[in-house]
């Protein structure tokens, strides 16, 4: 383990964020190969990028056709994006596996504390292809739960049913996360009363049912489970973390992880929305006091510092909202993106 990077990664302030950003870009500008190509390719000297709005951000797809890998290493594991027949998977070559499972268990407990409920997981499509990071995370979840109840359902719904029921009785705190068309198979199926119960959706339909918004889709599981907010999480292969949102689709980062908007039509334009620092496109800064802010809407751009060994600056294919608490809303997918299997809601 890189204990110099790992020690500045996870104890980073707000303060800091912006200078340890920009050192891992020019760490990784320097020891990535596909990611230098790409700076060097669009004509940016890293002697100007002096601020992460100006930082060039690597398309995603970048993870289907090439290793990004900052630095020469074997890798400890290399996660596989779910997708569908029709799509190339994503893989991330991962160095450290320390990295993600300090990312994940310190972003899970940053919003719900100690992961000491009872952890069930209703992920049967990726549970069926294996090399999944989302798995992996709620593997490790489970584990640490040290219920006994916590477990992996694939299509037994009606177990999945009673486990419920039980825990229910026993007034047990329970998380249910789910890919969305398995969560949404298992409302139709059984419409029971859930006080106890966090439902958690990561999104997906894996091409088995009829896209719905995500209003659509929490309205039908609130219905079902008597539920007054559906929680959703945000991660994808390519990243080592994830946001989660406990209601409204407004999704919060963990420390060492945020989101930037960019024009989808100038992929170097960006904006960031930050208390104290204001809104910025391409060159111009728009100086504007806290109180004006703006939501931002447009492509979204993720900078993941525990991606600090492959690449921390990722342009996704996702559509959303950056409102000025730097929470984020995802509403869709880019016009002809290819369809992924954590990100297929639209609004």
């Amino acid at each position: 383990m890189n204990s110099e990077w790992h020690d500045k990664i996870f104890s980073v302030t707000e303060s800091r964020f912006r200078q340890l950003a920009l050192d891992i870009f020019h760490f990784q500008y320097e020891d990535n190969k596909v990611y230098n190509s790409y700076v060097n390719a669009l004509g940016i000297s890293p002697s100007t990028v002096d601020e992460i709005e100006k930082i060039p951000f690597l398309p995603i797809s970048f993870f289907k056709t090439d290793e990004i890998k900052t630095g020469k290493f074997n890798a400890e594991v290399i996660f596989k994006s779910s997708g569908t027949t029709q799509t190339i998977n994503s893989q991330h070559h991962v160095k450290d596996m320390s990295f993600y499972t300090q990312s994940f268990t310190r972003a899970f407990k940053n919003i719900y504390g100690d992961p000491q409920w009872c952890v069930l997981g209703l992920l049967p499509s990726y549970l069926e292809k294996g090399n999944s990071s989302l798995v992996y995370m709620v593997d490790s979840l489970i584990k640490q739960s040290r219920h006994p109840q916590s477990g992996f359902y694939l299509y037994n719904l009606e177990k999945l049913k009673e486990t419920l029921l039980s825990l229910e009785r026993a007034n047990q705190k329970t998380l249910l996360i789910g890919v969305t068309y398995a969560l949404l198979d298992f409302a139709e199926k059984f419409s029971i009363p859930l006080a106890n119960t966090i439902i958690m959706e990561t999104g997906g339909m894996k091409g088995r049912r009829e896209e719905l918004t995500r209003m659509e889709v929490h309205d039908q599981l609130k219905k079902a489970f008597g539920q007054t907010e559906i929680h959703s999480e945000y991660g994808m292969t390519e990243l080592l973390s994830q946001a989660y949102a406990k209601k409204e689709g407004r999704f919060q980062c963990p420390p060492w992880m945020k989101v930037l908007i960019r024009d989808d039509e100038d992929p170097l334009s960006v904006w960031s929305s930050e208390p104290g620092v204001g809104n910025r496109v391409g060159s111009q800064r728009l100086l504007t006091p806290n109180s004006e802010l703006r939501t931002i809407a447009g492509a979204i751009n993720i900078i993941d510092l525990a991606n600090v060994h492959s690449c921390s600056f990722i342009a996704t294919d996702d559509v959303g909202k950056l409102y000025p608490d730097q929470s984020f809303e995802v509403l869709g997918r880019m016009d002809g993106s290819d369809l992924r299997g954590c990100s297929l809601l639209t609004v």
